[in-house]
Formats: structure tokens, C-alpha cells, sequence
């Protein structure tokens, strides 16, 4: 596959054009020295990589955008706003930010400035840096103006959407002190990496772009080009900026190609999720394929008391108890979702949290510590996933014979990764056909026909998966999820009285949902909405969300017409989420109620 193309700039057109008295006044509150580098900015836009992209520093005269400031502080209101995408606060639609209305007339300076940069001069002067056709851009007024506080981020994406053709950000960060990395909030840039019959974004960002005070940064949107991100906000300053774009009359070309469409797409290669595998007791296995097959019902696992002695060896033992086991099995008939906390036994679960605990502090993430490293933890045992419009998160690397290490060392004293006991658990007690019958008995689904999954890390400040369509499966599957983060494993109770949660303070931290990290179930779509469709947190297809909890396993029913996703974990979380994230495959009678088994 061939790089995309990007086209070759027109220079010096606009130039004379912006020089001339005519347009003086209309663009006062631009520096009057860019509107002469038009040459200069179009040559450093085309040879910007990972593609043509540039930044002009001291964008208005001085003094124009603290007036703006003053403005948008005494009369923007902000409205929070939470997808698995984004977290913002966004404030005034200069869009319907209309010349004579109240509102406009308390802010004359922002006017000035929207009236200046959508002029048919300014247009003109972005087409001809841009290396657009002159007259290509229309006079649709399409910004507005957001707020990123601590915590605040936007996840990969292209931008393309409709007739977007440039995007733009002017920054009005605080000027004193002057905005640092450790700050946050840099726009980040991706490589677009060939795939199938497509490109997309890698796994980390190439390069960052400082929101410096009174700048402007500028590109093209382009299908499968134009990947970036706004990294999360560490500190308590706002990150304020007037973001938005330059329209066309048209849409793109292989605009089926840009993320939102592919976020929407089942087609093939979207799926991020991989095949299934069988069972460690493939007799079994084969046997609950053939009953299903055969008369459609699922086969009823026996449990034993040898299986119960095998599990003991990891799990708590208080879920292995008949009562225990009856009562699970009715909260997960009537729920189709259980929540089993302080699962593995002690010995496991101390172990573990030692080996995590000591990898976190050694990595200097989460805690509010600023996450500036993208290649923190990154190593020949754990790689980072993309691509980064759908996910990015380390995934362990299970070797061939790290099981039989982690099995080995498992109780001595030496440093032990704590993948070697994540993948020792995977394969020896989740792939197990003891397992296997466990969950079969308490979900009442019997005994899967295969698993898939994997051993996950969660950095904060850093990873996420996001709602998409590749994930939806053609047959019911057990979510299957053992999550290890920091605190005590814990159910916070909720006092109505002060409104906060009451528990440990790492318990609460995480249970809030407020530095991310629970996985969400939402429903996805039957109509046909259009990419544009936002997840929001207030929207009535969320299911189910399940908070990040140490040591605690959740067993979820999902049918087909359900998406997931792991919340952006924040830089202020106790610790990593980990976790080993497991889906069985499983049969359902197609005569049961159709709601017997629904979230």
C-alpha cells in the first residue's frame, strides 16, 4: 500500500491579497507579520511529519487574546461532557454566536476574532498555506470554546466528520507562567500504519505539539491521515483553547475510512478481540459442542469435589461452598452479571499485589504523578496494543514457558513480573476444564465451547478501549474479567448525607469512576444515526458499569448486540488497572426467554 498522498502547496497568491488595505481592519486582531509568511508557513506545513501540520506562534497582536480571556470568563457558562472518547468542558458555539445578540455584544473581541479568521481573506490565507484549492473553503462558522481541567483528555481520532476540510486550535493557555509538559494536555500526533486496505494510527503518539499561549495549530483532515489526540490535563491550570474547523462543500473522499465510520464498521479486520480457542479438556469441550448442536440445549456441567479441591489451590474458598455456589448461581439468573470480591485466596492475591504494587512505583505512574513517558512499562514481556482510535493498553506476552516459571518461582523469594503470575492463572486455572465447569454451573450457560483473551495493563495517564463495532459477537459470550489496581477489594457504602463514598480511599477513588478505569457494557445502535452518534454517559444504551475493584472477578453475560469498553484510567488513579480479560464462548437454548439472559 502507498502512503497517502498530500498535495503540493500554491504560493504567494494569497499573499498580496492580505496585504492590501481593503482587508486591514477586518483582520486587525491577526499579527500583521504572519499574513506575509505564507511561503514559510506552507513549506514548513508540507514537510512536517508524521503529516503536513504546523503551528504559528504569537497568533493575535498583543493584549487581544487576555481580552478575550476576561470575556469568556464573565460570560461563558461550561458544560461537562463524558463519552469513552472525551472528557471536556465545553462552553460557548460561536457557531450560533450571532452579530447583535446580547451575548455578543458582552464579548466584541471574541467577535473580532471570529469575523477574522472565517473572513474570505483569512480563508484564503489558509488555503494557500495548506496547499488547498483557493475558493474550496466555504464560509460555515463551525468552533467553539472548550476547557480541559485535571483529568480532562480526547482520545484518537481523524476529525473527519461531514465537510470538515482543516482543523485549527488557538490556545489560550495561561501565558504566566509559561505552559510545561509536565503541564499536560499536548496535542499528539500519530503515524498512520498500513492495514489491510486501510491505514491507521499506531499504538503511540510520534509527536506532541505544547499548547503554548497564542498559538495556533493547523492541518488537513484526511481519512486514515489526520490521527490525534489531546493528552490528558495534569495540573489544576485550565487548558482553554477555540477549537474547530474550515468546511468544503463537499465530504471527503474514502470517507468510509475515517474512525468514527470504522468505529461503526463490522467489516472485515475490525475485529480487535481474535479467535476463539478450546477448552484444556477438549473431550469436554467436544461433547457440549455436539449436545448443542445436536438438540440446542446447553449441557449441564457436573461440578465435583475434585474440581472444588483443584480451585481451592487459587480461589477463595468461600465461593466453592454449596450455599455460596446456589447463591451465585440465582444472583447471576436474575442479573446476568455477578461481582465476586476478594476472589483469589491469600496467598494469590498477596503475591500479585506485591508484584504490581512494586512495578507501579518503580514505573512512577498513577498517584497524580504526570504520565510524560508513552513507553513506560514497555518492554520484551509486555507490549503496547493499538490501534489507538480502539484501545491501547500493554498486553502480556505469554511465552512457552513462562507458565511453568511462574509456577516454579511462584513461592520464592525472587522478583517475580507480575504477568508471570497473571499468565500462570490464565493458563492454569481460567483455561482449565475445572474452571470451565465452575462457571458453567454458577452462569447455568454449561460448559464453554472455547475462550479468548488475554493479560492487560492499564497505565494511568495513558491507556483505554473504546466502544466499537469489531467487538460485537455473532453468538453470546461470559465476560470473564479477575481486575487487580490498588486498594482493598472493598464495596464502599454511600453516605447521602456529606454525598461521598465511604470506604478506603483508593476503594472510593476507583468506585467514584471519576479517574476511569470500570468497563462499561452499552448497547449499540439499531438505526442508523450515522457516525456522528456520541456514547455519552447520560445516554439510556449504557447496561452495566463495573468498577475497578483489587482482586475481584466479574462474570458478565453479553449477547450479540452489545459493546464494552475500559474507560480512559486517568493519571490520578491509585495504581494500573490489570487484569486478565477472558470471553467464553457459549450456547443458549434459542427457546428460552429472550430476556432470561439479558443485562
Amino acid at each position: 500500500m502507498t502512503s497517502p498522498a498530500s498535495k503540493r502547496p500554491r504560493i504567494g497568491s494569497a499573499d498580496k491579497e492580505l496585504s492590501s488595505s481593503s482587508s486591514s481592519s477586518l483582520l486587525d486582531p491577526i499579527t500583521p507579520s504572519i499574513l506575509q509568511k505564507g511561503e514559510q508557513l506552507a513549506t514548513l506545513y508540507q514537510k512536517a511529519s508524521p503529516y503536513p501540520h504546523a503551528v504559528i506562534d504569537n497568533f493575535c497582536v498583543d493584549g487581544f487574546l487576555e481580552s478575550i480571556l476576561t470575556e469568556l470568563k464573565h460570560n461563558s457558562k461550561v458544560k461537562f461532557k463524558e463519552t469513552d472518547l472525551f472528557r471536556v468542558y465545553q462552553s460557548i458555539d460561536l457557531g450560533n454566536l450571532k452579530d447583535g445578540s446580547e451575548l455578543a455584544a458582552n464579548m466584541p473581541n471574541l467577535m473580532k476574532l471570529k469575523n477574522a479568521i472565517y473572513s474570505p481573506q483569512y480563508r484564503a490565507f489558509i488555503e494557500n498555506i495548506t496547499g488547498l484549492e483557493a475558493g474550496s473553503l466555504t464560509d460555515e462558522v463551525d468552533c467553539a470554546a472548550n476547557c480541559h481541567t485535571r483529568g480532562c483528555h480526547l482520545l484518537c481520532h481523524d476529525d473527519v466528520i461531514g465537510t470538515r476540510k482543516v482543523s485549527y486550535i488557538i490556545y489560550l493557555t495561561d501565558a504566566k507562567p509559561e505552559w510545561t509538559d509536565s503541564d499536560g494536555g499536548r496535542l499528539e500526533l500519530y503515524d498512520a500504519i498500513a492495514e489491510e486496505d486501510r491505514f491507521v494510527p499506531g499504538a503511540l503518539p510520534v509527536k506532541t505539539v505544547l499548547p503554548a499561549f497564542n498559538s495556533m495549530a493547523y492541518f488537513v483532515v484526511e481519512p486514515g491521515v489526520s490521527f490525534h489526540s489531546v493528552q490528558e490535563v495534569f495540573c489544576d491550570r485550565p487548558r482553554l483553547s477555540i477549537q474547530g474547523w474550515y468546511h468544503t462543500k463537499e465530504a471527503p473522499s474514502q470517507i468510509e475510512n475515517a474512525t468514527l465510520q470504522r468505529l461503526k464498521s463490522t467489516g472485515e479486520g475490525e475485529n480487535t478481540e481474535g479467535t476463539f480457542q478450546p477448552m484444556a479438556d477438549e473431550a469436554t469441550t467436544a461433547a457440549a459442542a455436539a449436545e448443542n448442536e445436536g438438540n440446542g440445549t446447553e449441557s449441564e456441567p457436573t461440578f465435583s469435589s475434585e474440581d472444588g479441591k483443584f480451585l481451592g489451590e487459587y480461589i477463595n474458598k468461600a465461593y466453592l461452598t454449596e450455599e455460596s455456589l446456589n447463591e451465585i448461581r440465582t444472583r447471576f439468573e436474575e442479573e446476568s452479571s455477578v461481582k465476586l470480591r476478594h476472589f483469589l485466596n491469600d496467598e494469590w492475591s498477596s503475591k500479585i499485589k506485591a508484584a504490581f504494587t512494586r512495578q507501579d512505583k518503580g514505573d512512577k505512574v498513577g498517584e497524580n504523578n504526570p504520565s510524560l513517558d508513552y513507553h513506560v512499562g514497555i518492554n520484551e514481556k509486555w507490549k503496547a496494543v493499538g490501534p489507538a482510535h480502539k484501545q491501547r493498553f500493554l498486553q502480556y506476552q505469554e511465552g512457552s514457558g513462562s507458565s511453568a516459571l511462574s509456577a516454579k518461582r511462584a513461592s520464592s523469594e525472587d522478583v517475580v513480573d507480575v504477568g508471570e503470575h497473571l499468565g500462570h492463572l490464565k493458563q492454569n486455572l481460567f483455561q482449565s476444564a475445572e474452571f470451565g465447569r465452575w462457571i458453567g454451573w454458577l452462569s447455568s450457560l454449561g460448559f464453554p465451547l472455547g475462550y479468548r483473551g488475554r493479560i492487560r495493563r492499564f497505565r494511568p495517564g495513558l491507556d483505554y478501549t473504546v466502544a466499537h463495532y469489531g467487538i460485537l459477537t455473532t453468538n453470546a459470550v461470559l465476560d470473564t474479567t479477575l481486575c487487580f489496581c490498588g486498594g482493598e477489594g472493598n464495596q464502599c457504602s454511600f453516605d447521602e448525607e456529606t454525598n461521598e463514598l465511604i470506604g478506603s480511599d483508593d476503594d472510593a477513588i476507583w468506585e467514584s469512576g471519576d479517574v476511569g478505569g470500570f468497563e462499561c457494557y452499552i448497547e449499540a445502535d439499531d438505526d442508523d444515526e450515522g457516525a456522528e452518534a456520541e456514547y455519552d454517559e447520560e445516554d439510556d444504551t449504557q447496561l452495566l458499569s463495573v468498577s475497578a475493584s483489587f482482586n475481584t472477578l466479574s462474570l458478565v453475560y453479553r449477547d450479540p448486540g452489545t459493546m464494552k469498553f475500559v474507560k480512559y484510567v486517568g493519571s490520578g488513579a491509585p495504581s494500573s488497572r490489570w487484569d486478565i480479560a477472558l470471553e467464553y464462548d457459549v450456547k443458549i437454548d434459542e427457546d428460552d426467554d429472550d430476556d432470561e439472559h439479558q443485562l
